[in-house]
């Protein structure tokens, strides 16, 4: 039998842990490079760039519009990881607070 109360309280955890692992987004770091390592960006686990280094050697030679391109692409790079990473980190956080119900994933709520 169904047992809402049970049912409201895992729904109530859930918020809990969602909002906890929300939270913590901002401490996982995710690296993207292009360029064989010449750009490198960093980007947390909510999308954010919070980094972003450009090798010297690629200033003095290189013209602004390969600068740019590979700039892009690094950030390109890291954003995608952090959010698969920011993703993986909700879904543990959140693992076995509700029943599995076949094709729901709260992940995805939050990698977007």
């Amino acid at each position: 039998m169904f047992d809402m109360m049970n049912m409201m309280g895992k729904v109530k955890e859930l918020q809990e842990k969602m909002k906890e692992a929300q939270e913590s987004l901002g401490a996982i770091e995710a690296e993207g490079e292009s360029g064989a390592g010449l750009v490198k960006a960093v980007a947390n686990g909510k999308k954010q760039v919070i980094k972003i280094d450009i090798d010297e050697s690629l200033l003095n030679s290189a013209d602004k519009t390969v600068i740019q391109d590979l700039v892009v692409a690094a950030v390109n790079i890291a954003t995608q990881k952090a959010g698969e990473l920011g993703a993986e980190h909700i879904k543990k956080q959140t693992e076995g607070t509700l029943p599995n119900i076949p094709g729901m994933d709260f992940s995805k709520l939050f990698n977007g």
